[in-house]
């Protein structure tokens, strides 16, 4: 047997469950052995995305001694989509250049 922590994190707290699994379980077999599925309604067991130590994981990568599992919660917002929001405001507010996309060159800066 080895020992896993499995966690998951809201904004406002976060919850974690050490679980002793055989060897050669998978991620995803951890996650279902904790029981962190009943304790936290919010976690979709259809829509799983594993990591573990940060790094983001298959579900069937089999775990180690000590590792830990992290649940993580679906994107929010779509970066690509903010990231183009932001340069959009950015331009409209005069601190990007409309044709460029790159900061304004004011006549201060020619040399």
């Amino acid at each position: 047997m080895i020992k896993v922590e499995v966690v998951f994190a809201l904004p406002d707290c976060a919850t974690s469950l050490s679980v002793d699994v055989p060897e050669g379980t998978s991620a995803e077999q951890a996650v279902l052995q904790s029981g962190i599925l009943e304790r936290c309604p919010e976690i979709d067991a259809n829509d799983l995305t594993l990591g573990i130590w940060n790094r983001t994981v298959k579900l069937h990568q089999v775990v180690s001694d000590g590792d830990r599992i992290e649940i993580y919660r679906p994107l929010i917002a779509d970066p690509k989509e903010a990231r183009r929001r932001r340069a959009e405001k950015a331009k409209e507010e005069g601190r990007a250049s409309k044709v460029t996309g790159g900061r304004p060159v004011s006549l201060g800066d020619k040399e």
